[in-house]
């Protein structure tokens, strides 16, 4: 049986975005560039909106005639990177072989963004039934920062499209719905003594430890007792504490510590909820420290807060999907995206793109052929009347 597999210019597309370092810390311009020279010899009109730094940009732009509606394509540009992993080959090699595109962000998520840019002038040639837009975004791998930009840019534009589909790894079966993520990072102010004097002294990391314990046991009960939404991987909302610093020295009674923690809450439920029953019981902690020190105590700073996404099976961008993906099936995904995000702005949206989540973040990241060319032939079914919505 011959193999399936995307078209030339599609795979070229995809390897050039990937042998690009778009890793978050770093510049995302050479990409931006690269897809705005394109579009720019087509005759594409486009917007770029700059993170304050202008070392990022967002890139939007339209296809066909100017008409209310139309089909976002969304895909961010920035990958996260590969330090301490172990790779077989250089993550931004773009090579292909034994059936896969490899390098980083090749499933997540510019093997989708290269599969739209190749499709560019073919849409340009036909007579689209609707408005194809793309909306390339920065910084969504640390908190979907910048297409937050993108989307007020095109509010105060008066644009508005009627649906949007995001690109992300989904095995190309459209996702319904996605948990919400929401980051913060708790600083504990203690008061430092000799070790020899540990009574007279706040230990702030004993005290982190406290509230630490308190967030695990949150998202013990949630595995316990629910609430539960069945079709998601873990069905339950959860809780975890990633990061964890503080103390100088074995024989001093540490004055800080710090530590970042995130809620990956369940489309319905309440994250401000889940942050205030820990401030709770962070200021259930703080008499017994002040006591010692009226300076002691926590403070929290909130680092990014993805909303959950949860769309109807018949709203325009999920009838689209399912069209266009020649199938009724569909699934839900763990992983945050920007749908939540385009989803608040009033637009319909759905989740749908090639790869698997699995390959994503992963040593080796991998999108198969296979996966790029139902992702080509997917886009190919915008040109026909019926994706029109």
């Amino acid at each position: 049986m011959q193999s399936v597999v995307p078209s030339p210019e599609g795979l070229a597309w995809a390897q050039r975005l990937v042998r690009l370092d778009t890793v978050s810390e770093h510049s995302n311009l050479e990409l931006i560039e690269t897809i705005a020279d394109h579009l720019r010899t087509l005759g594409v009109p486009l917007r770029l909106t700059r993170d304050e730094s202008g070392r990022k940009a967002n890139l939007f732009a339209t296809l066909g005639a100017p008409r209310p509606g139309g089909v976002i394509l969304s895909g961010h540009t920035d990958t996260v990177p590969w330090d301490g992993q172990v790779w077989s080959e250089d993550p931004l090699s773009g090579s292909v072989h034994d059936g896969r595109l490899w390098g980083r962000g090749s499933a997540d998520m510019k093997g989708f963004i290269g599969l739209v840019v190749a499709r560019t002038r073919a849409w340009l040639e036909a007579d689209l039934p609707l408005p194809l837009h793309y909306a390339f975004s920065y910084d969504e791998e640390v908190g979907c920062f910048g297409v937050r930009h993108l989307i007020a840019d095109l509010k105060d534009a008066g644009i508005a499209p009627a649906a949007c589909i995001v690109g992300e790894p989904t095995q190309m079966l459209p996702a319904l719905a996605h948990k919400g993520v929401h980051r913060w990072r708790c600083c504990v102010k203690g008061r430092a003594a000799h070790s020899s004097l540990a009574p007279r002294a706040v230990n702030a990391i004993e005290a982190a430890a406290r509230l630490v314990t308190v967030v695990a046991d949150m998202g013990e009960r949630w595995r316990r007792e629910g609430p539960f939404q069945h079709g998601f991987d873990v069905p339950h909302s959860t809780a975890a504490v990633g990061v964890i610093a503080g103390g100088i020295a074995d024989n001093i009674v540490p004055a800080d510590c710090r530590f970042n923690y995130e809620f990956r809450e369940l489309p319905g439920t309440d994250a401000q909820a889940m942050q205030a029953e820990v401030r709770a019981a962070a200021a259930a902690l703080e008499p017994a420290m002040q006591a010692v020190d009226p300076a002691t105590g926590f403070a929290f700073e909130p680092i990014c807060s993805i909303p959950a996404f949860s769309a109807d099976a018949d709203e325009p961008a999920v009838r689209l999907a399912r069209r266009l993906a020649g199938g009724g099936e569909t699934t839900l995904v763990a992983f945050g995206t920007e749908a939540g995000l385009f989803q608040s702005a009033g637009i319909s949206t759905v989740v749908c793109g090639p790869g698997s989540i699995a390959q994503a973040h992963q040593a080796d990241e991998y999108v198969t052929l296979e996966q790029l060319a139902r992702c080509e032939a997917f886009l190919d079914g915008l040109r026909r009347p019926a994706a029109a919505c």
